[in-house]
């Protein structure tokens, strides 16, 4: 499919699609927040998110549009993000360039340009990976939160409304 088929089907199905959402990637996760994400009640993992959605994921040795990486979601919400890290320099580069393309289309949710983090995975990073979930999340769980910034202890990260 073409980013161009994509988008029209998203505007059929009255998906809203933003300057910065410029790949099939982009598209697919915006359909799954859409469609999917408030509908998950029980415990679920998600797996093989899109490569434009995570850029710290190492790519799929079988599908390489998507990456090694999962969310756990339970009752509409997110409580744990996984994956393989990244370590290949030059597609992490990549990455982060197009983060930043994503950044001047007005994603303020995109990632900065690492120098140092390609530095070093230029002199060598082992095959490594990440889970995101800590007492933050469980908190959110048991106060039926919406989002992690309504359970953080630290004023600056707060809402400011």
């Amino acid at each position: 499919m073409t980013y161009e088929e994509a988008l029209k089907i998203a505007k059929e199905n009255h998906v809203k699609v933003e300057k910065h959402h410029f790949s099939i990637g982009h598209i697919i996760n915006l359909f799954f927040e859409e469609f999917v994400e408030d509908k998950i009640v029980e415990p679920t993992f998600i797996f093989g998110h899109p490569k434009e959605i995570s850029p710290l994921a190492k790519l799929n040795a079988d599908d390489p549009r998507f990456t090694d990486r999962y969310e756990l979601f339970i009752l509409g919400r997110e409580y744990a993000n996984a994956f393989s890290e990244l370590n290949n320099p030059i597609d992490q580069f990549e990455r982060f360039a197009d983060q930043l393309k994503e950044e001047e289309l007005g994603n303020d949710e995109s990632n900065d340009m690492d120098i140092d983090f390609i530095e070093a995975l230029e002199y060598g990073m082992p095959p490594t990976v990440g889970i995101g979930i800590g007492i933050d999340r469980f908190v959110m769980f048991l106060t039926n939160s919406e989002s992690i910034k309504d359970v953080l202890l630290f004023p600056q990260m707060k809402p400011r409304a």
